[in-house]
């Protein structure tokens, strides 16, 4: 099979991003599928069963955003280093991450199986959604390296301005995650009904899928993976330009889903209806955002290389017209939210209260998509620069500055709605901040 890697120094610019872009798109929207489908499946088991996955959303976001922020590293570093045409590099590079991707995932799997109980008793769980997030969380964690090696191989491949082969993964993987999740859940034919546990075990093995294919496509198509005595001075010296980039990030965005966790957990005072709509809400924003969220996985590749090739004047002009873009985006997004928010909400519930509180949700929170989707592109970019801890530092800001704090003082006086009140503030503010913090940036570089 032919290499697909691709050099983004050369070319206009909106050509260039527009082309990486769409076919992202469509592995973005599989990422997001893949979550609405078990949302939609496990919804139809009952409001505790769909209250169980919500609690388990932040803990499984915690140890996947560990190794995005590992695979962030991981396409930095590797963009650059085809932005510099050094293959030897780019080989090394790509091997150690991977090698490093999996020693995490063993650690992560192993801590997180010995703490799942006082975990979510902490998180506000109760016996009747324990045994749920039991069923769930136990065979999830046994699949780790299957969930996680493969957004470290997946950056690798983008770093080499191959965003299709991925986007394509991600797609097979949510369809066969769409065509298992029934099966297993409800318990179609020779198939015993598994129920929350069934959804775990379809994730489990569409992402296995994903896992051999990124690593054929990185060893047998690419020829970037090497499999061979590893000296140990030269592997640390991978390890250490990764974790660079990615210990930051991994720290950053674990802090997103820790704040979620603080989130539901004041929502799970509420009720268990309350935390299966901010649930459903949250999944629902995920697909809202798939087509910025696509723009912000490929500029670190884009910035990446062009900052390799020493092509500054091509990274602002990116920067600019992708943060445009976003404006205009979540404009139009907004409007069909807006509109659309209630036949939405009964797709995945048939409860009033449910749906009354994901329609709020979705005529509030959706006005700082814009900014948000900014915060996103700018973030992306302050990696590939070698920024690192100013980027981990806006989603701090975000989160645990702004979210969570005004979370908890709205919260008291207006319920839920103040709760989303203060997540469209905290996207307002971080989008500006990250605004600011890149031109800065870009004038010192300049």
């Amino acid at each position: 099979m032919r290499s697909k890697k691709r050099d983004l120094t050369a070319g206009p610019v909106k050509n260039v991003i527009r082309d990486l872009t769409i076919p992202m798109i469509f592995g973005i929207l599989g990422m997001v599928i893949f979550n609405l489908v078990d949302t939609f499946y496990v919804g139809k088991l009952g409001t505790v069963q769909m209250a169980a996955l919500s609690f388990t959303f932040p803990v499984v976001l915690v140890v996947n955003s560990i190794n995005l922020g590992l695979g962030i590293g991981a396409s930095a570093v590797i963009s650059k280093a085809v932005g510099e045409n050094n293959k030897e590099k780019v080989t090394r590079l790509s091997t150690d991450s991977l090698t490093l991707g999996f020693l995490v995932a063993a650690v992560l799997a192993l801590i997180g199986e010995l703490t799942i109980h006082p975990l979510f008793i902490s998180l506000g769980a109760d016996n009747e959604v324990l045994p749920y997030i039991n069923e769930y969380m136990r065979v999830w964690y046994a699949g780790v390296p299957f969930v996680v090696i493969p957004m470290i191989g997946n950056n690798a491949i983008r770093a080499l301005g191959d965003t299709k082969t991925p986007s394509a993964v991600m797609m097979i993987s949510a369809l066969i995650n769409m065509v298992l999740d029934p099966i297993l859940i409800f318990g179609w034919g020779p198939f015993a009904a598994m129920g929350v546990k069934g959804a775990a075990v379809a994730t489990v093995i569409a992402r296995g899928i994903t896992f051999m294919v990124a690593l054929y496509v990185l060893t047998v198509r690419e020829k970037v993976i090497e499999i061979k005595l590893i000296k140990i001075r030269l592997l640390l010296s991978s390890w250490g330009k990764i974790l660079f980039i990615g210990m930051p990030n991994a720290i950053a965005k674990v802090i997103i889903p820790i704040g979620a966790g603080i989130i539901t957990r004041i929502i799970s005072s509420f009720g268990h209806d309350y935390v299966a709509a901010f649930g459903i809400s949250t999944r629902i924003e995920y697909f809202s955002l798939a087509i910025l969220s696509a723009l912000a996985a490929i500029i670190p590749v884009y910035v990446g290389q062009n900052f390799g090739g020493k092509k500054m004047g091509r990274i602002k002009e990116g920067i600019k017209i992708s943060t445009r873009f976003s404006m205009v985006y979540s404009v139009i997004v907004y409007g069909l939210l807006f509109f659309l928010a209630r036949p939405l909400s009964h797709i995945f519930t048939e409860e009033s209260h449910v749906s009354d509180l994901i329609v709020l949700y979705l005529r509030i929170v959706p006005l700082g998509y814009g900014f948000q989707g900014i915060l996103l592109i700018i973030n992306g970019a302050l990696n590939a620069l070698g920024k690192p801890i100013k980027a981990a530092l806006l989603n701090v800001v975000q989160m645990l500055i702004i979210y969570v704090p005004l979370s908890v003082l709205f919260s008291n006086t207006y319920g839920m709605k103040g709760i989303f009140i203060s997540l469209i503030i905290s996207y307002l503010v971080t989008g500006i901040l990250a605004r600011l913090m890149f031109n800065k940036e870009l004038s010192r570089i300049l």
